[in-house]
């Protein structure tokens, strides 16, 4: 018998908080425990911007080492999961039917925003893992369409996360320590956004740019942040599930929508 899972947004950080002692690790190693094992993944990652939908038809995909200046450790890890070329033709039909173009792309591996959380939740890479890309050029609606689009999913055993950064200010980033606290702008557009998802508060998240605090600083590109609104277009009712900071600018903040 299929089981529901939730939907998921969560922040994935630097790839160093795969081998920091951290709150955020421990919240992701507790994470996947307490979700239980999916028979599939979908992963929605901030990393993979593209023009229209598309969607990862590769059954072996690789591990991507995409960004630099980290420890050598870290260009060492894969995560060799395997892909399902069946769901993500579902996936690609399940838009089609509500009107969203999508593709298949044969070649994409797993980025960061997929490997990362991922490592942590499930160390044994035996869950198939399928990955969506985001189109900033399009907005939160379309980011909400194609979320209402994979509902159906939640009910096949299948696992929706979205990932991303509930803020995402890499120029405040660099040169701070890992356990630095958080900076005010940060701490208050965070605090503005855990209210809002709690309170359900869909239309006024969707105008983040102008209700959101400093959320343009916090933001000053939209993708980190577009992946939510696919996790929310699932349906359910959004909780807050864990809030720390990384290098002061970055909140790892995570949801789930139920």
């Amino acid at each position: 018998m299929n089981s529901r899972f939730p939907a998921l947004f969560v922040s994935h950080g630097a790839p160093t908080v795969l081998i920091a002692d951290c709150p955020a690790r421990d919240f992701f190693r507790q994470l996947g425990r307490e979700i239980g094992r999916p028979e599939a993944i979908v992963s929605i990652s901030a990393h993979w911007c593209t023009t229209e939908p598309r969607v990862s038809g590769n059954p072996r995909p690789d591990t991507i080492h995409d960004f630099g200046g980290f420890p050598a450790e870290l260009y060492e890890l894969a995560y060799p999961a395997p892909g399902d070329p069946k769901l993500a033709g579902r996936i690609s039909a399940l838009l089609h039917d509500q009107g969203v173009e999508c593709r298949e792309d044969l070649s994409r591996g797993f980025d960061h925003g997929v490997w990362v959380p991922l490592m942590l939740m499930y160390p044994e890479a035996d869950i198939p893992v399928v990955q969506l890309s985001v189109q900033p050029h399009l907005g939160p609606e379309h980011h909400l369409s194609v979320g209402n689009a994979l509902r159906p999913l939640r009910d096949e055993s299948v696992l929706i996360i979205a990932s991303g950064s509930a803020t995402h200010n890499l120029r405040d980033f660099f040169g701070r320590e890992l356990d630095a606290p958080p900076l005010p702008y940060a701490g208050e557009f965070t605090g503005w956004l855990k209210e809002a998802i709690s309170g359900g508060r869909i239309e006024e998240l969707l105008d983040y740019e102008r209700q959101g605090a400093h959320a343009v600083k916090n933001h000053p590109t939209p993708e980190h942040l577009l992946p939510l609104f696919v996790a929310m277009g699932t349906g359910g009712i959004g909780k807050v599930l864990h809030e720390s900071y990384i290098y002061g600018a970055i909140s790892m903040a995570a949801f789930s929508w139920q």
